[in-house]
């Protein structure tokens, strides 16, 4: 595998779509590992870590949630991208998936284009600000960028991908209003999910993992959020 090339792994039990999805994402250049199953796709990433994870979830052998919360819930894991592949379009499973650390979903049917962009925009998110070896907020809050990691006072924060770059954008300008469509487009671009509740559920739980030091981060009714100390 070439140095820059990207590994996604594409857990579907249905073999056609892992065929097509497979393929599609080939041709975009990256290396793509399929798996039928939740036990198979859980023996490859104990020893061979992907750049960012596809799930469906309806899996024959385990609730595709679960192995996102199980995933999230691992140190080692925890920073992988993973975007839904789901048949349930309903808003409440999407935001349930959004809550558990998912970084974006698409609904069978799609596109394979689509999907492709959604892959290259999740991505994306990881780019960006490596100039950057420590962004201070207050007494409390240290953001590392290289290393992706936060912390609170000396702990420790996991956060999700998508919940790092909320609070990396944040910070970058310390007392700046960005509204909710700034940050969907920082995330997502063109290729952006439009859920209302999409970034107030990523903030809430942000808030939640932070405890004393997100009272940095403030809601602008009616606008949105900033970092001010």
């Amino acid at each position: 595998m070439p140095q820059n090339q990207k590994r996604i792994a594409v857990v579907d039990d249905e073999p056609d779509i892992l065929k097509l999805v497979s393929i599609h994402l080939e041709g975009a250049g990256f290396q793509v590992n399929g798996f039928p199953d939740a036990a198979s796709f859980i023996t490859f990433i104990e020893t061979d870590k992907p750049d960012l994870i596809i799930l469906d979830l309806m899996l024959p052998d385990a609730d595709g949630l679960e192995i996102c919360k199980y995933i999230k819930r691992k140190d080692e894991y925890a920073g992988i991208p993973i975007i839904m592949l789901t048949a349930k379009g309903g808003e409440t499973d999407k935001v349930l998936g959004l809550e558990l650390g998912a970084d974006d979903y698409v609904t069978k049917p799609f596109s394979t284009k689509e999907l492709v962009a959604r892959v290259k925009a999740v991505l994306r998110r990881g780019a960006g600000f490596s100039d950057v070896r420590v962004i201070e907020v207050g007494d409390d809050l240290r953001i590392l960028p290289e290393k992706h990691e936060v912390y609170a006072g000396e702990k420790k924060v996991d956060l999700t991908s998508t919940e790092f770059k909320i609070l990396q954008l944040l910070s970058s300008k310390k007392g700046w209003v960005f509204t909710r469509d700034q940050i969907l487009d920082y995330l997502w671009g063109q290729e952006k999910a439009v859920i209302d509740r999409t970034i107030d559920v990523h903030i809430n739980h942000l808030r939640e993992k932070l405890g004393p030091a997100a009272r940095y981060i403030n809601n602008i009714r009616g606008v949105g959020y900033k970092l001010e100390v």
